[in-house]
């Protein structure tokens, strides 16, 4: 999804105190999460469950970095978004390579368990999600802040998806499939993120030449 303004309009850059504060909550929000989550997925031994825990723990860092740059210099944020799109790269490949793992090596997870959490990590992020949807299309390093939120509520819909397919199948590739489907969303929004943080940082680099 790209974002909705034209390239010359003006790009929110987070300065705003209200904006700061919705952050703080949301970091909040994907820091407890992650721990429940990753709690979760071993008990149930859910691949789909720990990828949306890692998921949860890369919004959290994301949000932190975000935090940290509101106010700096275009370079400085574009940086910061390089770093992010990064880290989401890496976590993509994590994600394809332990579920291709479990392909072979792993077992029937729980599919109840999977349910409940699943159930609460897309409440808490539908949450998120609404806390931040004024602020989804400014310059890189906020945009990165609104697609992993929105990953992460695509991901838990899938995760509820898996448990349903792991309890009426009584297979675990309900749960391998929705793993390897969020490794493909962050792969995809990796993408994104590094090419308009390319971009940024090209035009603070010929601006800073001026």
């Amino acid at each position: 999804m790209s974002a909705s303004c034209h390239s010359h309009a003006p790009q929110f850059e987070g300065l705003s105190l209200a904006y700061r504060r919705i952050l703080w909550l949301v970091i909040a929000i994907n820091a407890s999460m992650f721990l429940a989550e990753m709690i979760a997925g071993q008990l149930a031994g859910s691949r789909a469950l720990q990828a949306d825990a890692l998921d949860f723990a890369g919004d959290s860092l994301t949000y932190a970095i975000t935090l940290a740059v509101i106010g700096r210099s275009l370079l400085v944020r574009s940086g910061a978004a390089l770093l992010k799109g990064v880290s989401l790269l890496l976590l993509g490949l994590w994600v394809s390579g332990s579920t291709l793992w479990s392909v072979w090596h792993g077992g029937l997870p729980e599919a109840h368990v999977m349910g409940l959490f699943g159930l609460l990590a897309l409440t808490a992020n539908l949450v998120s999600v609404l806390l931040l949807m004024r602020w989804r299309d400014g310059d890189a390093n906020i945009r990165s802040v609104w697609l992993c939120s929105r990953n992460d509520a695509i991901g838990n819909v899938a995760v509820l998806l898996a448990a349903l397919g792991v309890f009426g199948m009584g297979t675990a590739w309900p749960d391998l499939l929705v793993a390897g489907l969020m490794s493909m969303l962050f792969l995809s929004s990796a993408w994104q993120i590094l090419r308009r943080a390319l971009a940024e940082r090209r035009a603070a680099l010929a601006s800073e030449k001026t």
